[in-house]
C-alpha cells in the first residue's frame, strides 16, 4: 500500500489504483478541516495547452471528498453529489496547489471551498463540492 500524508487512514484502498494518482495529485496535508494537494500541469493539459478545467475538478473533488470522508468517519461515507467550479485565469506550465476547506459539516451533507492556485499564488480556480453522507451500515 503506498504511503498515506497525515490524516488518512491507513486502510483506504491504495491510491495507485485512483484517478487522482493518474494526474499526478500529490495529497500533502488531509483533515477534515483542511486538505492540500499539488498537481503538475504537466499531462493535465487540453488540446490548446492549458490546464484541462476536468482537471482541475478532478482536484477540487479529490481534496473536498477526502475531507468528507474524514469528517464523516467511522459512522458515515461520503460521496460527491454536486461540484460546481469557476476557472479564472489559464496555467500553462508547472504546478497547481489545490486548497479544501469545509464551508459546512453536517451529519448527512458536507460542503467545501477548493481553491486552486498557481506557483505564484494566482487563482486559478474556485470550486465548491457537495457531499451525501451516507450511514456506513447503509453501504454504498
Amino acid at each position: 500500500m503506498a504511503p498515506q500524508p497525515d490524516g488518512v487512514p491507513s486502510d483506504w484502498p491504495d491510491a495507485a489504483a485512483t484517478l487522482h494518482d493518474r494526474l499526478g495529485i500529490d495529497i500533502t496535508e488531509a483533515g477534515p478541516q483542511r486538505v492540500v494537494a499539488t498537481m503538475p500541469v504537466e499531462g493535465n493539459r487540453q488540446p490548446f495547452g492549458l490546464l484541462h478545467g476536468g482537471a482541475s475538478c478532478v482536484l477540487a473533488e479529490t481534496l473536498g471528498s477526502i475531507g468528507a470522508n474524514l469528517h464523516a468517519q467511522p459512522s458515515a461515507v461520503a460521496v460527491g453529489v454536486d461540484i460546481n467550479a469557476t476557472h479564472h485565469r489559464p496555467v500553462i506550465e508547472g504546478v497547481v496547489t489545490g486548497v479544501a476547506t469545509p464551508i459546512h459539516l453536517g451529519r448527512k451533507i458536507a460542503c467545501y471551498e477548493i481553491v486552486v492556485t498557481d506557483e505564484q499564488g494566482r487563482r486559478v480556480c474556485t470550486a465548491r463540492l457537495t457531499c451525501q453522507l451516507i450511514p456506513a451500515t447503509e453501504g454504498l
